[in-house]
């Protein structure tokens, strides 16, 4: 066989081959550098009209669906999909969700935002146990569309651990007593304004309608502690009382303000106020009841009319009053309940994360809130009385709650512990059954506190 190369025509072939392979390197690595300059990929670079290259990839977020609903969700959900078409959002969403998901909190694979609300989840426990992002420093840089802070737009400011900020408040909710208005002014009863008019109305009540004129949820027993007994505490002792209920301060829980208060209920428990069967009665059982007249008075947020909207009687009419456990001549005592947002500590994209908490957080998407659900954002200078799709319970609670005379509004640093929560709801409802009595309740609840403490 003949040699096909010699010599020099040899060196001459390796040569261009080589000069070739070093100019296809050459070009390779300059669309390498190219890309890179415009955020990475080609797909990156369009992630996010505004250029920065960051907003893309997938989204989880868990959220838990009671009775606010899920629309509100869909619709800042889509268009936040919309404005950012190369992030993908993954729905964790459902009444149950926090306990399907608990499993991915442990195993420290959990969702990038959190909307913290429902049975089953603790701002407090979540923050005890590293699972949030802190928020502090970023949230001073978060605006409104008009330009103003958002730190200086809420009604009332974000919970505070040892000072530095874990989530943001989404909802502004306040538990109060719910009665059936169109009953009472057909029949007389008073609406109750304090304490001492609250028994004379539910014993009224009780002659009247041959009922037991109070129900909540036994099998829930933070519905009585936080809709009845947190207002009471606050118009007892204030903000400082409250935290150190809330935190469970040596001594706080057998104080005579609280003692006092217990025996509100325990006199509530005597003269046969509560529902006889409210130990098996989970929360939408204890509302069904209310709403089918079996009771007259039941304490939940501003969540009860949308959740229960496929069953209200005809002739109902819904009657809101912050908890009238506050003496008379004092002005009814309001804790509100917020519903936070979050963003994990082990979020695996803390930037779509931020754009989206951030784009939550809009006076458009707060009047929207109220019209989805009936219940308020968070957030200031919303005007609801010209909106024909908010119902008028809200506003005319909007308004109470707005004015100082009516209302006094006291604010705990930040949610109570499941932790101490639990074992102090276990006594409540041994009071309100009748198997212990106030003081009882007291060491019970103080116990509990030193035991949380430790």
């Amino acid at each position: 066989m003949k040699k096909l190369f010699k010599g020099r025509s040899l060196f001459l072939l390796i040569a261009v081959l080589l000069l070739a392979l070093i100019a296809a390197c050459s070009s390779d690595d300059e669309e390498a550098s190219g890309t890179e300059e415009n955020g990475g990929s080609e797909e990156t670079s369009n992630s996010d009209e505004g250029g920065d290259g960051e907003i893309a990839g997938e989204l989880e977020i868990q959220y838990f669906v009671g009775g606010y609903g899920d629309s509100w969700w869909k619709e800042v959900i889509a268009d936040f999909e919309a404005e950012y078409p190369d992030v993908t959002i993954t729905e964790h969403a459902g009444p149950n969700i926090n306990d399907e998901m608990r499993t991915r909190w442990i195993s420290e694979d959990p969702p990038d935002v959190v909307y913290i609300d429902g049975a089953g989840s603790s701002e407090t426990q979540m923050v005890e146990d590293g699972q949030l992002m802190n928020l502090t420093e970023w949230a001073e840089e978060i605006e409104l569309e008009d330009g103003s802070a958002l730190l200086d737009s809420f009604i009332v400011e974000p919970g505070k651990f040892d000072g530095e900020m874990y989530t943001l408040p989404l909802v502004f909710d306040a538990w109060g007593t719910w009665y059936d208005k169109a009953l009472f002014e057909e029949e007389g009863y008073e609406v109750p304004t304090d304490f001492d008019s609250f028994m004379n109305s539910m014993e009224e009540i009780k002659t009247g309608e041959e009922i037991e004129p109070f129900v909540t949820s036994g099998e829930h027993p933070y519905y009585f502690l936080r809709g009845m007994l947190q207002p009471a505490f606050g118009a007892a002792g204030g903000d400082e009382l409250l935290h150190d209920l809330i935190t469970g301060a040596e001594g706080a829980w057998t104080s005579d303000a609280v003692l006092e208060t217990m025996e509100k209920v325990e006199q509530m428990q005597q003269e046969g106020m509560f529902d006889s069967g409210l130990g098996a009665l989970n929360h939408t059982q204890s509302q069904m009841n209310f709403l089918l007249q079996e009771n007259a008075f039941v304490p939940v947020g501003f969540w009860l009319p949308n959740e229960m909207e496929d069953d209200v009687p005809e002739g109902f009419e819904y009657g809101f009053i912050p908890s009238p456990m506050q003496d008379a001549g004092e002005p009814y005592g309001i804790v509100p309940d917020l519903r936070p947002l979050a963003i994990a500590e082990e979020a695996e994209n803390p930037e779509a994360a931020k754009a989206f908490v951030e784009f939550a957080f809009s006076r458009e998407y707060a009047m929207s809130f109220s019209e989805h659900t009936g219940a308020i954002m968070n957030i200031s200078d919303v005007d609801l009385t010209e909106n024909e799709n908010v119902p008028s319970y809200l506003i005319e609670a909007n308004e109470m709650i707005n004015d100082p005379e009516q209302v006094q509004i006291y604010e705990m640093p930040h949610p109570m512990s499941s932790d101490l929560e639990t074992p102090i709801g276990d006594a409540l409802m041994s009071l309100m059954l009748g198997n212990m009595s106030a003081e009882e309740f007291t060491e019970a609840a103080e116990a509990a506190a030193a035991e949380y403490r430790d």
